[in-house]
């Protein structure tokens, strides 16, 4: 067999030959090697398969973010298990499709969720429930301690699957996102090329870790260069700015850079050994843009990515990086836009923004005919997002076909709190938008129709937060006689966004 095509070995590839070097300094003083994270993930990946997991196996992991989180990603990767993070805020609810779904051999939490994961965990499948809380103590590191730290790296091909991510439908239905290891390792090797990543490098990492964003694109770039980072558990403007006199680069999410902005004491004295800002996962307002440049002598460099695919464009590291759009194709990626009829649109015009390359994931778990339905006889993918593409290759997304609301960069489907509220006593139906929003680029707003003896709105919102995960509960709710619909009877959305559009 040529090669390993394991990511875990191509990053070893590029560790510091003196593995005694920083890999990261966190916010409490704590320093982490190369060589501590090499051994420690040995450990976890023999504890994993102790446990009961084989190679193939789903690890399922809802824990907070830590540096033994990090040892536990790199552990399944080396064992050739599939990582499968889930945002800490999901409820029961929402843990039960998942893991239902999933069909993980291994569920690591935190000890306070122990009871909750427990009641939801599918009987017979999952051998083994270790915790693992933030400050790095629990059952998964006690048993890591006493587990051999020689082990060896999988041989895995390219197209076996390293990740499994969810990334909900329009229709309510979660979809598992498989990611090859072959995915994940060109989107990173062509990231650090194309945003000049070295070993010289620190990045300022508070993004989170069950995101593509943190995940893959900060650590990948990371691992990728044998660069350091300056790891935080959670963003906060004073933190960064405080921690930017030691660092090089930057990734956040538009409300990182509106929070920082928001701040009088952001300005040029802290950026002066910064050389990058990278923002992504949502749409970066073009005032942020320019206020960010106007206060700091830095240009922020916008990119535009999916679970589905990692990233697909970027905006030039040297040449012009254009306010409103999120920048050429990367190398080896092909982008084209196209009308409801398959066919490419003139250039300039607005279509449904397809992308084809080796970033682009396997497929949907278990789902072939929908996977079959969001690719191309040619094998493009169809994004979801309407787009334009300029004389110059420069990509601008200009809407969503898929009617998803992306709030502080997380991304949140409407039909799924609709369908939390619409079961509610009292309520005829429900339309879910997002309106405008300075701090977190759109915040869920929730038009509900009464049926009889109606809930209240605090009364709509407190039966979504017991369902779903903070960040989609609706920030307003309004009420109205009836949804406005069409000639066809479909909900006019933007008939809403224009009633109730102000800014929340």
């Amino acid at each position: 067999m040529i090669g390993n095509a394991n990511l875990y070995a191509h990053y070893q590839k590029h560790f510091p030959t003196d593995l005694d070097t920083h890999l990261l300094l966190d916010a409490n003083g704590r320093s982490v090697t190369y060589a501590e994270a090499d051994g420690v993930s040995a450990r976890l990946a023999n504890s994993l398969l102790q446990l009961g997991a084989i190679r193939g196996d789903r690890v399922t992991v809802q824990v907070e973010k830590s540096v033994e989180n990090v040892f536990l990603y790199l552990a399944c990767l080396r064992a050739g298990l599939v990582y499968h993070p889930l945002n800490i805020a999901y409820k029961a609810s929402e843990l039960d499709y998942f893991l239902t779904d999933a069909e993980p051999t291994i569920v690591v939490c935190d000890s306070a969720v122990l009871p909750l994961i427990k009641s939801v965990v599918p009987a017979g499948g999952v051998k083994a429930l270790p915790t693992l809380n933030a400050d790095g103590t629990g059952t998964l590191m006690q048993h890591a301690a006493v587990a051999s730290a020689e082990a060896d790296v999988v041989q895995c091909k390219g197209v076996d699957m390293a990740a499994l991510l969810y990334s909900s439908g329009t229709t309510g239905q979660p979809k598992g996102i498989m990611l090859s290891h072959d995915n994940l390792r060109s989107n990173a090797e062509t990231l650090v090329a194309s945003w000049g990543f070295s070993a010289s490098d620190r990045l300022l990492h508070m993004l989170p870790l069950y995101h593509v964003h943190g995940l893959f694109v900060g650590l990948g770039c990371v691992l990728m260069s044998g660069a350091s980072m300056a790891w935080h558990s959670r963003f906060s403007d004073k933190a960064a700015i405080a921690a930017m006199p030691d660092c090089t680069v930057m990734m956040g999410v538009p409300t990182y850079y509106t929070r920082l902005l928001a701040n009088p004491e952001f300005g040029p004295e802290c950026c002066s050994n910064m050389r990058l800002f990278v923002s992504g996962s949502a749409p970066l307002l073009s005032e942020t843009f320019v206020e960010f440049q106007t206060r700091t002598g830095h240009t922020i460099l916008e990119r535009y990515g999916m679970t589905e695919t990692g990233m697909n464009t970027s905006n030039p590291l040297h040449g012009e990086r254009r306010a409103g759009t999120v920048g050429p194709p990367l190398p080896g990626v092909n982008a084209r836009v196209v009308d409801d009829a398959g066919q490419c649109v003139a250039e300039g015009e607005t279509g449904n923004l397809q992308v084809h390359g080796p970033n682009v994931f396997t497929g949907y778990w278990r789902m072939p005919e929908k996977t079959t339905e969001d690719f191309t006889d040619d094998g493009f993918f169809n994004t979801g997002d309407k787009a334009t593409i300029d004389a110059d290759g420069y990509v601008s997304i200009v809407g969503r076909t898929k009617d998803m609301i992306i709030s502080g960069g997380l991304n949140i489907y409407p039909k799924e709190i609709e369908l939390v509220i619409d079961d509610m006593a009292g309520i005829a139906e429900s339309a879910v938008i997002g309106i405008a929003n300075a701090d977190f680029g759109e915040a869920v707003l929730a038009v509900i129709v009464p049926d009889g003896n109606a809930p209240t709105t605090s009364e709509v919102t407190a039966h979504c937060r017991s369902m779903l995960a903070n960040f989609k509960v609706p920030k307003r709710v309004e009420v109205i006689d009836e949804l406005p619909r069409n000639a066809m009877g479909k909900v006019q959305k933007n008939v809403l966004r224009e009633r109730f559009g102000s800014a929340l």
